[in-house]
């Protein structure tokens, strides 16, 4: 059973108004939030160093805490660099480039992100395109005079019009709530803090001289483990930022578009091709529409699946927009989501 934008346009359960000034709002205190609890995470992994190393807080007589004053230097560089050059930062390490107004699928690309720009009341964004099979895309930048919309050429021969509406919709949406500066900052201090974290566990091996710092030794197994997970609880508290990002921009998209089903058929085709974006990293992974490595924990529902995942599952998604379209999922759930509870749209769980 198949259903036509015409009949998601007359379905009376679309999506209500969203808040789109509180949204903004609210992001703006969670990216002040995330650069505060990323140069806190710094000074953490800095302090753990100077004590269990460098003996900087040694009862024989305390020293400069070196480790802890580089790391906030640290945190303070990335953090200017995020917002001040990640998204060229972000752009460039995909190969995104410009579109090629000769071309007659970027001509068309252009059309959609304009409507999509005039639907959401949004400024026109920079809009590039990666030469790669897999079908995905993303959005970044620091504000909507800065940002941009990147779509991969695979997705461009993949989706016809009204299903690229769909994904650039919720490229917009994320651009509309402001989740790319979040989702940029995460991105570049997510480096950052695997950077320090890297430095963190040299300097214990070369600390291994046998010399005594005077630490306190039930303060030392703390302080390595934070170093040593640091890396890991940076990126499971980025992959549940993004999670709910995810599920407020479908819901954000079909209030652009009123057209759920759009979405819906963009990712379930995204979900059937099934190629992994091999210019992805971990780091980059929460920007993209669908999860960029197709791996089936990423499809999975549940609490362990869910901690590790940086996107909802797609079919979770498909359903939840055929519901807002009032229609039922086109096709069964495969196997592994058998008895997989529905939750309710996202516009009402979350707006």
């Amino acid at each position: 059973m198949t259903f036509s934008a015409e009949q998601s346009r007359r379905s009376g359960a679309l999506a209500p108004a969203i808040d789109f000034a509180a949204r903004q709002q609210r992001n703006r205190r969670v990216s002040v939030a995330i650069v505060l609890g990323f140069i806190g995470f710094f000074l953490l992994v800095g302090f753990s160093v100077d004590y269990v190393y460098l003996g900087a807080f040694a009862p024989r007589g305390p020293s400069l805490p070196w480790a802890t004053l580089g790391s906030l230097a640290f945190a303070t560089f990335m953090t200017l660099t995020a917002y001040g050059a990640g998204s060229k930062m972000i752009l460039s390490s995909m190969n995104a480039e410009p579109l090629d107004r000769k071309n007659p699928q970027h001509r068309e690309l252009h059309n959609v992100v304009t409507e999509m720009a005039l639907a959401s009341g949004s400024a026109m964004p920079k809009v590039y395109v990666v030469y790669d099979a897999a079908a995905n895309a993303f959005a970044t930048g620091r504000d909507e005079k800065s940002a941009a919309i990147c779509v991969t050429t695979g997705l461009l021969v993949l989706l016809d019009r009204e299903e690229t509406q769909g994904v650039v919709a919720h490229e917009m949406a994320h651009i509309k709530n402001n989740d790319t500066v979040v989702m940029m900052l995460i991105s570049i201090l997510l480096g950052g803090i695997a950077l320090l974290a890297d430095w963190a566990q040299r300097s214990y091996m070369g600390s291994r001289s046998g010399r005594k710092t005077g630490a306190n030794p039930l303060l030392v197994i703390p302080a390595l483990l934070l170093i040593v997970l640091s890396p890991l609880i940076s990126r499971l508290l980025a992959m549940a930022v993004s999670r709910q990002r995810e599920l407020l921009a479908d819901a954000t998209a079909v209030e652009f578009t009123r057209n759920p089903i759009g979405l819906a058929k963009a990712l379930e085709k995204i979900r059937d091709a099934g190629m992994p974006f091999q210019k992805a990293t971990r780091g980059t992974a929460h920007l993209f529409i669908a999860s960029p490595f197709r791996r089936r924990l990423d499809e999975r529902d549940g609490r362990w699946a869910d901690l590790l995942s940086t996107h909802p599952p797609i079919e979770q998604r498909i359903q939840l927009l055929h519901r807002m379209a009032g229609a039922a999922a086109p096709m069964a759930a495969p196997q592994e989501f058998k008895g997989t509870k529905v939750q309710d749209p996202p516009a009402q769980r979350l707006a």
